[in-house]
């Protein structure tokens, strides 16, 4: 009996310290996300500019003081953050699902021991490391391939980023594909499909959604990276003209000019607003993953 009482006291003492832990990571949450609203809404309410201004004006020029006054248009930096993200991920994409259904379909002993380990060593990579190599390695040869002045463009950005995301599509789409039951599959084979035919026409749709879910929170880390992209965009306030033209993006800005804009003023405050608007994607993107997980289990 005291050791069934005992038992008994250390699941309530676990139970509470856990359901502790998740409270405080939801309070965590709404924290972050109301200091985030309330900082970043001072470009509309205190400086009185309108959301279609710093949604879709190119004039960049906010003051750096609390007078007010400036422009605050950051269209270039909306602009730069899609379009490097976007691209990374056409790149990353076909490369992430080709290695994922490698490792699982075609050759799952080798993928488990060597493939898998090697894509898991790239998360754990530092942002600096895959920003340095960009800027000592990709840039230089952007430039002299393409004969442009600098090497620093949305191509170069988009290259990092798109190694910074393949692990994280490649390892979320192998364990969708994975969890595809494999009666599905030996259905397939007994009705005389070949194993491409399995792969394209049962394996990848039965797939599907989770291979959506890892596409997402690769998109999601890639408009939050900042200091790799930072390192080789060219940080240069204009409309990319093609993909070798230098830009700049959202999380750049935030990294090069928050440091240095007075606390309070229309300088600070708009960085804030682009965090704030950072924040509002983040929070999109996990929407999406939850409606994309609600979807599949509706459909098994």
């Amino acid at each position: 009996m005291q050791d069934n009482s005992r038992v008994i006291r250390q699941d309530i003492s676990w139970k509470i310290i856990i359901s502790l832990g998740g409270f405080f990571m939801i309070a965590l949450t709404f924290a972050l996300g109301f200091f985030l609203f309330y900082r970043g809404i001072g470009t509309f309410t205190t400086y009185d500019h309108s959301v279609f201004e710093f949604l879709f004006s190119s004039t960049w020029a906010p003051a750096d003081s609390h007078d007010g006054g400036g422009k605050v248009g950051a269209a270039i930096f909306i602009f730069g953050s899609i379009s490097t993200c976007l691209l990374a991920l056409l790149i990353s994409l076909p490369f992430s699902i080709g290695v994922a259904i490698f490792m699982t379909e075609i050759s799952p002993g080798f993928g488990r021991k060597i493939i898998q380990p090697i894509v898991e060593i790239f998360v754990g990579i530092p942002s600096v490391v895959y920003g340095w190599l960009g800027l000592t390695v990709l840039v230089p040869v952007i430039k002299d391939v393409f004969d442009t002045q600098y090497g620093f463009s949305v191509l170069a950005a988009s290259l990092v980023l798109a190694i910074m995301i393949f692990p994280t599509i490649t390892s979320v789409s192998a364990d969708a594909i994975r969890s595809v039951p494999k009666n599905f599959r030996q259905a397939a084979f007994g009705l005389g499909s070949t194993r491409w035919q399995v792969i394209y026409k049962i394996v990848l749709p039965a797939a599907k959604n989770g291979i959506l879910t890892g596409v997402i929170l690769g998109l999601a880390r890639a408009f939050g990276e900042a200091l790799a992209v930072a390192m080789v965009i060219g940080k240069t306030k204009v409309f990319p003209v093609s993909i070798l033209s230098p830009t700049t993006n959202l999380t750049s800005a935030i990294a090069a000019d928050m440091g240095g804009a007075m606390d309070g003023g229309e300088y600070n405050i708009a960085l804030w607003t682009m965090a704030l608007l950072l924040f509002f994607i983040s929070l999109g993107c996990i929407f999406l993953i939850h409606y994309i997980s609600e979807s599949d289990g509706e459909n098994i």
